[in-house]
This record gives structure tokens, sequence and C-alpha cells, in this order.
């Protein structure tokens, strides 16, 4: 990329998830608005493509092994001599099922990625964000970890536990410099529909009527550019 500006410029953030979908369109907003980005995910050629739009650096790794995201954090903060000043976990996996067919499998997924995951990540860098006295994390839940919607056993059990999480994070780091939003959007248009095929299923909602990534790129960046000052512990966002 040229030359950058904007109201990131000079700070340092760090995207999981980016290689496609909300955590890509995240990483590419904060980007445009002046940030170095590093970006987290699992499929290297995804993330390279990423990479190259956004200027940005790829840590490839899978946030599911322990080791893979410890070593992938090391490296950055080793880099830039501390942690990133944003932290947004945006990794999400996301499938539909009754109880009665939902496979433990399935549940252990979604509780590694959207829960585990982001957990991991929050553990690996908070302690040196603490000692610092600054920081914004940025955590990616959704409209199913509040409101109960047939099928989604998995998916709102670890978005429930995501906001679970959250809530004892925000009284943790009350009056340290360090703060914590949790974002919930409402269904939202990405890759991870593909294979439900929304627009034929009565009981879905239709791609049209759902939220875009850039609408919750824009809510991140809403969030990461508000005063020191300011702490927006949730944000709800939803189509108008």
């Amino acid at each position: 990329m040229g030359g950058r500006e904007g109201p990131l410029l000079g700070s340092t953030a760090l995207v999981t998830g980016a290689s496609r979908g909300i955590g890509a369109r995240v990483a590419e907003r904060l980007a445009e608005a002046g940030a170095r980005v590093w970006l987290v995910a699992r499929s290297a050629g995804a993330l390279a493509e990423v990479a190259v739009r956004t200027g940005g650096t790829p840590l490839v790794a899978d946030l599911t092994d322990e080791g893979d995201v410890w070593d992938a954090l090391d490296r950055l903060q080793d880099e830039l001599g501390g942690p990133p000043d944003l932290v947004v976990s945006a990794a999400g996996v996301f499938a539909l099922a009754p109880v009665a067919e939902t496979s433990v499998k399935a549940l252990d997924d979604h509780l590694a990625v959207n829960l585990r995951g982001a957990f991991l990540v929050t553990r690996a860098l908070l302690p040196a964000m603490l000692e610092r006295g600054s920081g914004l994390i940025v955590n990616v839940g959704s409209v199913a970890g509040r409101r109960a919607f047939p099928g989604n056993a998995a998916y709102s059990a670890s978005k429930y536990g995501l906001r679970g999480f959250h809530e004892v994070l925000l009284e943790e780091v009350r009056g340290t410099g360090v703060r914590a939003t949790l974002l919930e959007p409402a269904a939202t248009d990405t890759p991870l529909w593909d294979p439900l095929d929304p627009d034929t299923d009565p009981g879905l909602p239709d791609r049209s009527a759902m939220l875009s990534a850039d609408d919750v790129a824009e809510a991140v960046l809403f969030v990461a550019t508000r005063p020191d000052s300011v702490r927006i512990p949730f944000l709800q966002i939803e189509r108008a």
C-alpha cells in the first residue's frame, strides 16, 4: 500500500479470522484507516491475498491449537516490542442443526473456535496490555449470543459463552486503561452461509436482508476511533 493516512494512523491491530468474511473486511477497513495490521487465520493462501490488499503481516495459525496461537502472538509481540493497540477476534464457525441432531463434534468445533479461540488470543495479549495500561479488545459475538433461534444449539452455546467471558473481562479491566467491546451483529452475509443457501429456506433470513461484512467492519472502526476515555461495553447492530 502507499502512504497511510486516517484516524488510526500510527496504531497497530491484530485481526483473527482475517482470511475471509467479516475478519477480512475488518482488516481491510482498519488498514484503510491507517492502522498497521497483523492477520491471523489458518488458510495461508487466502491470508496472503488479504495481506497484499492491506499491506498487513500474515500470521498463519490454527486458533484451535494452543501452541500455534502462543507461537504466533509471541512473534507478533517480539516484532512490535509489546502487544498491538487493537485486537479483534473475528474468527468463527457456524452451522445449523436441531439439538436432537447436533453432534458432540459440532459442539466442540464451535466452542473451540468461537469461544476458546477468542479466550486464547485475549489470554496471550492481555497481561502486556494491562502492564502498558492501554489497548482495546473487540470480540465479535452474535445476536445468537443473546437470543435463542431454532437450530443454533452449538453456535449459541459458543456465543453465549463468549458473552459470559466478555462480561467478566469487562469487570477485570475496569479502571486499567484497557477497554473491551462485545460487538453483536445480526445475521451477516458472509461465506459461512454458502452451505446453507438461506435464500431457499423460508426459516432463514434472505441474504438481501442481512448485514454486510462492510457494516460490521464500520462498527469495529467506530469503536476503535472513540476517545480513550469512552468505553463501549456492548454494541448491537442490525439491518435497518
